[in-house]
């Protein structure tokens, strides 16, 4: 049975703004535009809430966005070019690709709008005006150390399955990745580049599109390269769950250590149920609201959001949840998790 479930919805052509994805919220001169990956993932749809009641608190205007699939790059880019004919005061984007999207966002900035990339950064990270996200290198990084220390002695001999976002390499997907394996206690090399290492521990990559299917797939293809895998690192949760699922066609999913990230609802119900061994939770809604907070600051006063100390980027905090506490690395129950997951 699966774990975790996603309703799919259908994105229709690029022609009008309802081929883009795009709602209104409301009809108020003052605008803003969201644009997500997709609209499937429960993340961006916690996102979404969080920039809708963002709006009506603020009493902008706010447009939606969404692209087909992770990566879908095109889309986002016909969304900023109808957010920059709309004459919006700002959009918030969570990049498909990190580089790509960087000529269109560098025209709705010459246009004057305020531009804020939420959970992904962009490359470099000044493309846009400010980013509001988790640090995804520490979110990996105190999974990787949770999955380290449940191994002990162990982690020595692990066999790990590395389960990441696309070959784009976006930036939050190597952030992650690469944390993880510091936290493991684990050499990385160019933290940019995904796989370059060469710990005999590491089984392999591969990637999951961050949806079951593409974690599903993604796990049988490394148990085919090898069958005792014990550690899998998951970009996310839908993945997470898709690998479980490969692993208990098996009858090993009782032997393998399952780590992500997210913190999403059903994930850290997932957490409850021993489906995953502990996930780093982020907070969507909060990045949103606050982005649309900061589109309102800069219609009414031109001012633009500042980073956290001694960071590129607005740290909206990550917290591990986990239900097998290890010395040394804080972290919060499922039980404590529901109660604030994705607030």
């Amino acid at each position: 049975m699966t774990r975790f479930s996603i309703t799919k919805t259908a994105l229709l052509g690029a022609a009008a703004f309802v081929g883009l994805g795009a709602s209104a919220v409301s009809a108020q001169d003052a605008g803003a535009c969201l644009i997500t990956k997709t609209d499937t993932n429960p993340f961006f749809v916690k996102m979404k809430e969080g920039a809708q009641s963002g709006a009506e608190a603020n009493g902008i205007s706010l447009q939606t966005f969404a692209g087909k699939l992770d990566g879908d790059v095109e889309t986002q880019v016909a969304a900023v070019e109808t957010c920059i004919a709309s004459g919006v005061k700002g959009i918030l984007i969570t990049p498909s690709d990190s580089r790509a999207l960087a000529p269109v966002v560098t025209q709705a900035r010459d246009a004057g709008i305020l531009v804020i990339a939420l959970d992904t950064p962009f490359e470099p990270a000044d493309t846009a005006d400010a980013t509001f996200a988790t640090d995804n290198f520490k979110a990996g990084e105190l999974i990787g150390q949770w999955a380290a220390a449940k191994l002990g002695d162990e982690a020595a001999n692990a066999k790990i399955a590395l389960l990441d976002l696309n070959a784009s390499e976006v930036s939050v997907d190597y952030l992650r990745d690469g944390g993880f394996l510091q936290g493991f206690g684990i050499d990385i090399k160019d933290p940019t580049d995904i796989g370059d290492e060469d710990d005999p521990r590491i089984v392999g990559h591969d990637v999951t599109d961050g949806n079951e299917e593409g974690g599903r797939t993604a796990m049988e293809n490394l148990l085919q390269k090898d069958p005792e895998i014990n550690v899998v690192y998951t970009i996310n949760e839908p993945a997470a769950a898709g690998a479980y699922e490969a692993l208990k066609a098996t009858g090993r999913e009782s032997d393998v250590l399952i780590v992500s990230v997210d913190g999403g609802c059903p994930g850290v119900q997932n957490v409850a149920e021993g489906v995953i061994g502990a996930t780093s939770m982020q907070f969507p809604l909060l990045m949103a609201s606050k982005g649309i907070e900061a589109i309102k600051q800069f219609a009414d006063t031109g001012e633009k959001p500042q980073n956290t100390e001694g960071l590129d980027f607005f740290n909206t905090g990550v917290e591990l949840i986990t239900d097998e506490p290890v010395d040394g690395i804080p972290s919060i129950s499922s039980a404590e998790g529901l109660e604030k997951c994705w607030g």
